[in-house]
């Protein structure tokens, strides 16, 4: 499904849009608050299997230089409420073939999280403090690789607009403790039928601009639930920009939790029986 051509555009015209636009902006601050809340747990809840196995592409791309294109697989298991786990590798090209990413994320925002890197075959832990860390030179800050439950952030609905022809619900949340984020606040253009961020700025103190962009631009159902299957993240200081592109997704294959180990991580032969 191409973004802009949801049927949802049809359903209010500019008027509509307007009138959406005033009553939240005249709404009581608790009122836009319970409804942002809601709204967040709305897209945190949304149905996303019991586990996702992913092979995709990821292509950097900075100025006039040629795009750098990475091959990889990802994993997710869903342990419970709060409770994710999360795997990722590379498989090309020669330089990046085997890094591997561990997440585990657990209820309350507790999250552990290790790197390996092959040509020093050598798992490594990654300190909290550094969630704002580029993941091996992407976009991605390793905090954007972790589960976030609604509960870590004050929300509040802004109101509607349209975004490339699709009427959103605009949702701004800060962090209720500014020290497990590295991000002042967050602006997300929520698709109302699929719950999906259709676009993300992100924030830093003292900055009134975003410092980065997420764009989603292309969602698909796949075995009964909504995914994301193009979607850019682009650095707005440097232009620098991280484009993902799922090329194949299966759910609920009833992944093993030892795929998600340390032991496993170390071993690309462990997780490379469970590819898509």
């Amino acid at each position: 499904m191409a973004i802009g051509e949801h049927p949802a555009r049809a359903l209010r015209g500019v008027v509509a849009v307007g009138l959406a636009a005033a009553l939240a902006v005249a709404a009581p601050p608790a009122r836009a608050q319970s409804a942002g809340l809601e709204l967040a747990r709305q897209v945190y809840q949304r149905p996303d299997g019991r586990d996702l196995s992913v092979r995709a592409t990821m292509i950097l791309r900075e100025g006039q230089r040629a795009p750098r294109v990475r091959e990889l697989f990802t994993y997710r298991l869903d342990r419970g409420p709060g409770e994710v786990w999360s795997l990722v590798r590379f498989v090309r090209p020669a330089d990046i073939d085997g890094v591997g990413l561990l997440t585990r994320d657990f209820p309350g925002g507790r999250t552990r999280q290790w790197l390996y890197l092959p040509a020093l075959d050598k798992v490594r832990r990654i300190a909290a403090q550094r969630k704002g860390g580029r993941f091996v030179g992407s976009d991605l800050f390793y905090e954007d690789l972790r589960d976030r439950e609604p509960a870590m952030d004050r929300h509040r609905l802004r109101g509607e607009e349209r975004l490339d022809g699709t009427l959103t619900k605009v949702l701004v949340s800060r962090p209720v403790d500014a020290a497990n984020s590295t991000y002042s606040k967050r602006i997300s253009w929520i698709h109302p039928a699929t719950r999906i961020a259709l676009r993300v700025d992100f924030f830093r103190a003292g900055r009134a601009e975003p410092i980065k962009r997420l764009r989603v631009h292309r969602v698909k159902r796949i075995d009964g639930y909504w995914t994301v299957m193009d979607s850019t993240m682009t650095d707005l200081r440097s232009g620098h920009s991280t484009r993902m592109r799922i090329e194949e997704a299966v759910y609920d294959r009833d992944l093993p939790k030892t795929l998600f180990s340390r032991r496993a991580l170390a071993d690309p032969k462990r997780e490379a029986a469970f590819r898509p």
